[in-house]
């Protein structure tokens, strides 16, 4: 069992650590290709934040915003991996700010959003199963 587990663990966090390693190497001075999607999709939702709550939402450097999900990307994954707690609430902190920002597949009409809105539930859902199974006891 203890095998398998860690094999399962290997190719869930395959998943993060590969993404990381991607927008890392594509990073750049100006955040990469990456930034420029994030950069319309906080822009959005800085306007609607402002527009709801009244409240305006301080500038944010894009590249601060891309380099912080690289590195919650890359550490967790790698603390997942080695059976940590802590990795997977840095993984999961990623996807609460991730998939309503980016995956907000209510204000498009490409299936595309809501695939990967529904993938990033999934991963999402095996987070706190990990977590759960971490705090039972046998």
């Amino acid at each position: 069992m203890g095998f398998l587990s860690g094999l399962g663990r290997v190719l869930f966090a395959f998943f993060f650590l590969f993404s990381a390693w991607q927008e890392f190497n594509a990073f750049g001075v100006d955040g990469g290709p990456i930034a420029k999607v994030y950069g319309t999709k906080v822009d959005f939702l800085k306007d609607r934040v402002t527009s709801y709550l009244g409240v305006e939402v301080p500038a944010v450097e894009i590249k601060h915003v891309v380099a912080a999900g690289i590195a919650l990307k890359g550490i967790g994954g790698i603390l997942f991996i080695l059976g940590s707690s802590v990795g997977a609430y840095l993984l999961l902190l990623h996807l609460v700010i991730i998939t309503p920002v980016l995956h907000d597949f209510a204000n498009y009409s490409n299936p595309e959003f809501l695939r990967v809105f529904t993938q990033d539930l999934a991963l999402f859902g095996t987070l706190l199963f990990f977590l759960g199974m971490k705090t039972q006891s046998i």
